[in-house]
């Protein structure tokens, strides 16, 4: 919709689950309450109740009933009553409604968090949902296999190679190794990834991201009461999201036409991008938005070891605002882009542009 924005809008405080295979027995309101407790510590807020807006990202796929997204406003309280929204989609979208909502006027704050507990189901299938009722779903591919095709398409025009796609995760690995919260991190040779065995052709299984449970939750407001709270923060310079045909026929899947649109009008290219962190479930997705979003190699890309090191649903695009506007917080990057996306083979993506105050 929008590129910039009129008023303007900081992220103030990030907060994040340890992501795991399995949380077993931990629930989806024991998974929200200690990060949005955390986020709102790091703002210096008591309570909910000191942001004028709060939305949630979920799928209720992924606990199989109607609105089940309900049961995590235990984590908020019901009482006093609170304004108060949901998408079903990741929390980056929350985020984008929260935004709007600023920019209206309506509010001066919100709170935004995603949360999933993707290990209670069969990941792929119920992915499945996403697709067209009419034509695709019926004959159930899921998501992998969907992504196979897709890298199957890029490998055979010469986009990529399967060095470059195990070179992809052996980065992902090694930089995971600095954030604590990563499911999967550790030093692996390409080599030995090449003589793993394919799980769906051409993939293997460390070309997909993992199974994951976790929440997030970001905290944003405008420049005025993030001062007026006394916080340091990272500007929200552009934000911009778009969408392609759910026809998965009808798309060239070698490029991300919706992310390249993104990029433009939230003015990736308006300066030097120091940090990005995108959200690329699969290896070879990884190279793909790369180019898509025109990063070079003066940009570090996911210093957090990205979605392939770990993929809490509906929160991982959250989390990679989050990362970016942390690291500029902290000094570490002036200008920064954040990249989410849902949907099969990259159907709709998001992009973010965040610098320093």
């Amino acid at each position: 919709m929008v590129a910039n924005s009129k008023r303007e809008v900081a992220v103030v405080a990030f907060a994040q689950s340890a992501i795991r295979r399995d949380a077993g027995s931990c629930n989806e309101v024991e998974l929200i309450a200690p990060v949005i407790r955390e986020a709102l510590d790091q703002a210096g807020l008591d309570s909910v109740q000191d942001v004028g807006f709060t939305c949630s990202g979920s799928c209720d796929y992924l606990q199989g009933a109607a609105f089940a997204f309900v049961s995590g406003l235990d984590a908020l309280g019901a009482v006093p009553p609170i304004k108060e929204s949901h998408v079903e989609m990741d929390g980056a979208w929350a985020l984008y409604e929260a935004w709007l909502k600023i920019q209206t006027g309506e509010v001066s704050s919100a709170l935004l968090y995603g949360f999933s507990k993707s290990s209670q189901g069969d990941l792929p299938s119920v992915l499945s949902l996403q697709l067209d009722p009419y034509y695709l779903q019926p004959l159930w591919p899921d998501s992998v296999s969907l992504a196979a095709l897709q890298a199957r398409a890029m490998l055979d025009k010469g986009d990529v190679t399967e060095a470059d796609m195990a070179r992809v995760v052996a980065d992902s690995r090694q930089r995971a190794k600095t954030n604590a919260y990563a499911q999967l991190a550790g030093d692996v040779a390409v080599e030995t990834l090449l003589d793993e065995p394919e799980f769906v052709a051409p993939l293997r299984r460390h070309d997909c991201c993992p199974v994951s449970d976790g929440a997030s939750a970001v905290i944003i407001c405008t420049v005025e009461k993030a001062k007026e709270w006394g916080r340091p923060y990272a500007l929200i310079r552009g934000i911009d999201h778009r969408i392609e045909t759910h026809n998965i026929g009808a798309r060239d899947l070698t490029r991300s036409v919706s992310t390249e649109i993104a990029a433009k009008k939230a003015g990736a290219c308006e300066g030097p991008i120091d940090i990005a962190e995108i959200c690329a479930p699969f290896s070879h997705q990884h190279i793909l938005l790369q180019r898509a979003l025109g990063l070079d190699s003066n940009t570090t890309v996911n210093p957090s070891g990205g979605v392939l090191a770990g993929n809490p649903m509906m929160a991982a695009g959250l989390s990679r605002i989050g990362e970016v506007a942390m690291r500029i917080i902290r000094g570490e990057a002036r200008r920064g882009l954040a990249h989410a996306t849902s949907g099969p083979c990259l159907q709709q993506n998001m992009v973010v542009v965040l610098e320093g105050a």
